[in-house]
């Protein structure tokens, strides 16, 4: 390292500086003026998460620190030699610094003589008022006012003989009774207990309880500080004291003694090895001042297991919400140790303070605990200093330490003392004033029963009394001062105090200057409390001016004499003043003694410019503050916390934050897209936290906005490359006391992390909750579980076939399981999930399952088992492949066959019933079987039968029955559970290693052969968990999931709505034919358009087909989305062309025209366009929210959905029709487009009505607009009826509060106007002013229907919620959309796997419902999914232009 004298740095070079979260400190580098180059700061800050990892490593995974928190940052040249750099303080720790200038054309940087710059960062909200109580709960008991002195002699007797003798104790609740008046009276911010663990009661017991420093647990609490409560733990009720402290504003700090341990402590039986040890082996006794500890064992801290278990112990109790912790004899254990495990908590907790007790100790070693091990505070020792010779000795390096390495908090009193009042009332009024006027930024503490001038010492063996309540007391004093300490500037950082006292006396005078504005205090001690004094200071350093002057304790003036060079005054006995020039100090200290506020203002400003800051950096990186100013920004925040956020977002488009409310979204399971601050809102202040599998990621205390409303903004937490489910906790203190509530929330990760999971192992729970999916393109089905033989639904089934050869009907359920068993020498394993290794599956209706399957004597084979359905044909086939040994000796050798036995379970039932044996199956079924040599064939009925054989094995006959068989989804769905199932018998025979079984199913009679024979089968399970790729990107998978939805019905094509049980629907084939576009298969996507084009009759398109039946045409709906993907079709292959399609006789140009005009007229069933806005009248049930009987989402009028959807087909008219009525057509859509502003858009509420409620013939004018906040608006961002950006954007912020991961709620969990009742048989059935309903689950009529649209979330549209942010918000929010809409990956990876399901709970944790897998579901996200990356691949390339 190259060093220059010519190279000046302020601050200089080995100062330290102690600054608080929220502050700035600007760095200054002066080089000569003929030097060419650039300044840098090589600095830690701004990377304290780095800073700790390395201190952590070091110790867990001993990884020496490289120095990776080290970041070069440039400074700005202000003018010619001269350079600054101002830089965010956002994060609590101990961080260096150092400047250095790098000249042109040199790689060797210079730098200035000294030691490296220590910027010392505490929390924001001890920036002031750290006012400390300390209580021992122990003395909150009976003799609290001294009421047990009677009982005192004769238990002393029984003292000295020995026994055990333990009077009642005071407990948490007790401190609780007593909290509005420590808190909320006297105005003390933190309460600081004693230990509080268990101690010796019987052996090594010391005095009558035991001392509170013996602890036998480090993690637990003093069971006889709790009340006997059959509903609280001891535990509990500790955790009740740190609610009730947290509720009033307050903090809780503990004192945890971890040098050593009481006698018989659970640590001499789980680590006797930290046990420190005389070379005798005698066990270590701690002590002090010439004082031996004997039920103390003092601790090794050699040992660096023991550093990791004290970790933890600090880490539990923050957990458990205590804010600080009291460290007692900290100078004992090593300066590493304590770096370690500082580090440690604060890597999960940064704002919990460390407060060391040092006394005794060098303060050399008190200074390094506060530097480099980042302890935050230290017990100064001005309670020991008494006169004013100590005291002006003692008190400038108590208040350096203050300014440069963490605040020396002034206890007036402490247990260890005699109590002050022991001297005099007029002595302890005085020490009490003292230690809290010459505190810094507010430190200062005093022991329970200060206040009420107890006399009798805190004897930690006992249970003195306090004198609570007694008459003669300093109550209003201590009151005064603590309001004081919260409201006047001269006790906050940053502050200069001097001791300016000349001439002889036993008095003390001292200046406090505030340097943030100039304003002043003078304090005024006489030391003596028995005689009066004079106190003499040079006017000249006092920053008052003048002789008139307040006193803010008194509230009285004050005149000072002396001359025009020194100023005097006579003092009582033990006086005290505090002086003011400034009438408006005792205004506001007389305010805040009156009431307290939650948190001071000062901390409140302090924290928001902290947060400002964080968010600056967030967005900005480490950099030079610059000009910025953070009390504005704060202002601004809170004011408004997202727009601030937006304000700060570089793009400017959103505030790149997920707003979270309390408490309607503690059902909800939030995201958080990468980069995105989470917002937290409630009514009244609460604590947060966020955790991921026990640890903790951010903690925050609620902040107050402008509307008095409480507020947490977390930071955007790293993310690897998978989503992370993370919990949201609160603690939360409204007037009716303290809750605590747990939340869901899935931290996304960028969408090009995300793959669709092909390959799935253990462990089992894993497997448990997947199926795979095969199909023929005719509509049958295989459905099987990856733990074999499972049956969770009655729709399960290895064939599900299509009788029909022409069009979709309802699937025939022949084929429901096959069970197997492997035996050897007699031992016989069943083929199960106890076995399963692995299951996979690929998209050409292919799967398998690996097993390890023992044989006994330590030897297992290993079986492989594929299914596939054959395309076009009712048929599966499956194979059974043991593979070789390869000469492995746990495997059982290939020439030691087993016998494979395999029992099929068969059926004859439609897919929507369930057999019971007693209707007559029983004696039906078996008679219906015919054996062969390789098989059978099963004929239950004239125009069917199953065929099943195998290769090699032999088919005996022996039938079973299996009743009862449970179906827990039917059971959810409130259906009848249980069906039975008919074996005919078995197939058994030999399997040699490397020999396999073919085992074939189908539909008798039917033509066309296995497209892959026996060989092939083999190959390819006997490679298949080696070779076969287990993840896929979402795009092609999606692509691929397609292909099983698109059937045959005639010479055309049309789309299975979803399996296991929907046939094709008018609607969801058309939506479905958007993702068939966007995979590129235009001709198919046309085939489909020709088919429904060719159902058109007088404006309608058939909604729900049943085999040749399309009468069903009560759909508003499906005739415009016939429309749209006209439209889309036609701008990838030509308008032209694609009109000139002949549909049956009639071009698709006519068609559609025809559809419009005869809408527009009105149609058979009711649809009709409103002369008067253009918008479009749509009967009950029309909609794609078409529950009814009972009727749960009538939606009768004019539905927003609707109206976008007529106004894209209008708009789509406008273009393609002839010249003269195009303009007529885009006039129309004009109106429509205007109609929707005017009448649907809630100023008041940011959104779009859902639905203009009407009954026929009503004009839209005259139409009820409903409050519901529903996921249809969406449909006119993303279909062009709403264009103005400020519009969408709030509808899109609106809808935020629908989504959840994959889908997006029907109905938002809120009250609606007008009210929605659900009637049933003539009875209510919903909660008609609140209809959410966050659970898809029981009896169809009365829950799952008025669930399915209010309240239950959707999958096929929560991509148009994705589009339309990508569309409105443009090229800087494209990852944001796709993340979201990557968030589908969680339901494409389970359930059934490579498909998205139907619907999900509205509520976490949001379990799949409905079919599981669902076309719309897997056409949406795969259309947005392309659309969102070709958006993003053009961006790209017109920024590459540019």
């Amino acid at each position: 390292m190259v060093q220059s004298d010519a190279i000046e740095q302020i601050p200089a070079p080995g100062a330290r500086q102690l600054h608080f979260a929220g502050d700035t400190v600007t760095f200054h580098l002066n080089v000569p003026e003929s030097w060419d180059g650039q300044a840098w700061l090589r600095t830690s800050l701004g990377h304290g998460r780095s800073v700790r990892r390395e201190i952590i490593r070091q110790v867990d995974r001993q990884e020496n620190p490289l120095g990776r928190s080290w970041y070069d940052i440039p400074m700005t040249a202000v003018e010619k030699g001269h350079f600054t750099l101002t830089v965010a303080l956002t994060e609590v720790g101990h961080f260096e610094a150092k400047g250095y200038f790098l000249e042109q054309e040199s790689a060797d940087p210079l730098w200035p003589p000294g030691a490296n710059t220590a910027i010392n960062v505490a929390p924001a909200d001890t920036c002031c008022a750290n006012i400390i109580y300390n209580a021992f709960v122990r003395q909150f008991g009976p003799n609290k006012n001294g009421a047990m002195g009677v009982v005192d002699q004769p238990v002393k007797s029984l003292d000295e003989a020995g026994y055990t003798v333990i009077p009642p104790s005071g407990t948490f609740r007790d401190l609780i009774g007593e909290l509005d008046f420590i808190i909320g009276h006297l105005g003390c911010r933190i309460v600081q207990l004693l230990p509080i663990h268990p101690t010796p009661t019987t052996y090594a017991r010391m005095g009558r309880f035991g001392s509170p420093y013996a602890a036998l647990s480090f993690t637990a609490v003093d069971p006889a500080l709790a009340e006997f409560d059959p509903k609280a733990t001891p535990m509990e009720q500790f955790i009740e004291l740190v609610d009730a402290v947290h509720a009033l504003g307050a903090r809780l700090f503990i004192d945890i003694a971890i040098n050593h341990t009481g006698w018989a402590a659970s640590l001499h039986e789980t680590h006797p090895q930290w046990l420190s040890r005389e070379p005798d082996g005698q066990i270590e006794n701690p002590g002090a001042w010439g004082v031996v500890w004997a039920d103390l064992t003092r601790l090794d801290y050699n040992h660096k297991d023991l550093w990791q278990y004290m970790a933890d112990v600090f880490l539990t109790w923050c957990r458990r919400g205590v804010d600080g912790f009291r460290c007692d004899a900290g100078y004992m254990i090593p300066t590493p140790a304590w770096r370690y495990m500082i580090g440690k908590v604060r890597d999960q907790f940064p704002n919990v303070i460390f407060l060391l007790e040092g006394l005794g100790g060098k303060i050399s070693v008190t200074r390094d605990l506060l530097n480099w091990a980042d302890f935050n505070w230290a017990y100064s020792e001005l309670f020991q200093n008494y006169d004013r010779g100590q005291i002006e000795h003692y008190l400038p390096g108590a208040m350096e330490i203050s300014q440069t390495d963490g605040t020396a908090i002034h206890f007036a009193e402490t247990h260890d003392n005699q109590r002050l009042a022991a001297t005099s009332p007029a002595y302890a009024r005085m020490r009490i004033a003292l230690c809290a006027l010459l505190s810094s930024q507010g430190g200062f503490g005093f022991a329970n029963g200060v206040e009420w001038l107890a006399t009798e010492k805190i004897n930690v063996h006992g249970s003195p009394s306090l004198n609570w309540g007694a008459p003669d007391n300093q109550v209003d004093p201590i009151r005064r001062l603590n309001a004081l300490l919260t409201v006047h500037p001269a006790f906050f950082h940053p502050v200069r105090v001097e001791m300016i006292r000349q001439g002889p006396g036993n008095t003390i005078v001292a200046a406090r200057r505030c340097r943030s504005n100039r304003s002043g205090l003078l304090i005024l001690v006489n030391l003596d409390a028995a005689s009066a004094n004079e106190a003499a200071w040079p006017r000249s350093r006092s920053p008052l001016d003048g002789d008139s002057t307040l006193d803010l304790l008194s509230g009285q003036p004050v005149s000072t004499g002396g001359d025009g060079q020194t100023g005097r005054i006579s003092l009582e006995p033990g006086q005290v003043l505090c002086l003011t020039n400034d009438p408006a100090d005792l205004e506001r200290v007389t305010h805040a003694a009156d009431r307290f506020p939650r948190i001071p203002d000062r901390i409140l400003r302090q924290r928001l410019r902290a947060k400002a800051l964080e968010v600056w950096r967030f967005h900005r990186g480490v950099g030079d503050l610059g000009q910025w100013d953070p009390d504005q920004a704060a202002a601004q925040l809170r004011t408004s916390p997202l727009d601030f956020c937006r304000s700060m977002n570089p793009s400017g488009a959103t505030p790149r934050t997920v707003v979270w409310q309390f408490p309607v979204d503690l059902r909800r399971e939030v995201m958080v897209p990468p980069g995105h601050f989470l917002l937290v809102r409630g009514g009244h202040p609460f604590r947060a936290s966020i955790s991921e599998k026990g640890t903790t990621m951010a903690v925050e205390e609620s902040l107050t906005d402008a509307g008095g409303n409480a507020f947490v903004l977390f930071r955007p937490l790293p993310l690897s490359g998978r989503h992370k489910p993370r919990t949201l906790k609160l603690s939360c203190y409204d007037p009716d006391g303290c809750t605590h509530h747990e939340a869901p929330l899935l931290y996304l990760t960028a969408a090009r992390q995300v793959r669709v999971r092909k390959m799935f192992t253990r462990p089992r729970k894993r497997l448990s909750s997947i199926h795979m999916l095969g199909t023929n393109g005719r509509g049958a089905m295989t459905r099987a579980h990856a733990h074999w033989g499972l049956l969770p639904s009655r729709y399960d089934a290895l064939l599900a076939a299509n009788l029909s050869p022409v069009v979709p009907e309802d699937r025939r359920i022949l084929l429901t399981r096959l069970r197997g068993w492997v035996v050897f020498q007699g031992f016989s394993q069943e083929i199960g999930p106890d076995c399963l290794d692995a299951f996979g599956f690929d998209f050409d209706a292919w799967g398998g399952w690996q097993y390890h399957i023992p044989s006994g004597q330590g030897e297992h084979v290993v079986l492989s088992v594929g299914i596939r359905m054959l395309p076009g044909t009712n048929a599966v086939d499956m194979v059974f492949y043991r593979h070789p040994d390869q000469g492995r000796k746990d495997r059982l050798a290939d020439d030691r066959p087993v016998t494979l036995i395999l029992r099929p379970d068969i059926e004859d039932r439609n897919f929507h019933e369930a057999t019971k044996a007693f209707t007559g199956s029983e004696h039906r079924f078996p008679s219906a079987v015919t054996c062969r040599a390789k098989g059978f064939i099963f004929h239950p009925s004239d125009d069917h039968a199953l065929e099943m054989e195998v290769e090699r094995s032999d088919f005996f006959i022996e039938t079973q029955w299996q009743y009862m068989i449970h179906h827990p989804q039917e059971a959810q769905r409130g259906q009848d559970p249980h069906s039975d199932l008919f074996s005919p018998g078995y197939f058994s025979g030999p399997l040699a290693g490397g020999e396999s079984e073919i085992l074939k199913a189908r539909v008798a009679g039917e033509t066309g052969a296995s497209e892959e024979p026996g060989v092939d089968l083999r190959r390819r399970i006997s490679r298949f968990f080696e070779v076969a790729p287990q993840w896929e990107p979402p795009v092609p998978a999606l692509k691929k999931a397609l292909d099983q939805y698109i059937v045959k019905r005639d010479q055309y094509s049309t789309v299975i709505a979803g399996y296991p049980w929907f046939l094709d629907w008018g609607r969801d084939t058309l939506i479905v034919v958007r993702g068939i576009i966007a995979a590129g298969r235009f001709e198919e996507a046309l085939n489909i358009i020709v088919q429904f084009a060719m159902f058109a009759t007088d404006g309608t398109i058939p909604n729900m087909i049943r085999g040749t039946d399309t009468g069903n045409r009560d759909t508003s709906d499906a005739p415009l989305w016939l429309f749209r993907v006209c439209d889309e079709l036609g701008t990838l292959m030509g308008q032209a062309k694609l009109l000139k399609t002949d549909c049956g006789g009639r071009p698709l140009k006519r068609v559609l025209l025809s559809i419009a005009r005869s809408i527009m007229a009105g149609t058979p069933n009711g649809i009709v366009m409103d002369a008067g806005s253009g918008l479009l009248f749509s009967p009950s049930h029309f909609t794609w929210m078409d529950t009814n009987y009972p009727a749960g989402t009538p939606r009768q009028g004019y539905p927003i959905e609707i109206q976008a959807l007529w106004q894209a087909a209008l708009a789509y008219l406008g273009r393609v029709d002839a010249a003269e009525p195009r303009k007529r057509w885009q006039r129309l859509a004009g109106q429509v487009r205007q109609s929707i502003l005017d009448l649907f858009f809630r100023d008041d509420l940011g959104y779009l009505s859902d639905c203009l409620h009407a009954g026929p013939g009503t004009p839209a004018s005259q139409a009820v607009a409903d409050d519901a906040l529903r996921p249809n608006q969406l449909f006119a961002l993303t279909l062009g009826a709403v264009t103005d950006p400020e519009v969408a954007g709030r509808i899109l912020f609106a809808c935020q509060e629908l989504i959840v991961p994959g889908a997006i709620r029907s109905l938002a969990d809120r009250a609606i106007d007008p009210e929605l009742p659900v009637y049933h048989n003539g009875e209510l059935v919903n909660d008609p002013k609140a209809p959410y309903v966050g659970v898809y689950g029981g009896d169809e009529d009365t829950r799952r229907k008025p669930a399915y649209h209010n309240g239950t979330a959707w999958t096929w549209v929560f991509p148009s919620f994705c589009e339309a942010w990508a569309d409105c918000f443009g090229p800087g929010e494209y990852e944001t959309a796709l993340a979201w809409l990557a968030s589908t990956s969680r339901l494409i990876n389970d359930g059934c796997v490579g498909h998205v399901p139907e619907i999900l709970d509205g509520d976490a944790p949001h379990h799949s419902r409905g079919c599981d897998a669902q076309a719309w579901g897997v056409s949406e996200l795969l259309r947005v999914w392309v659309k969102i990356e070709g958006l993003m691949s053009e961006n790209k390339r017109q920024t590459a232009n540019n």
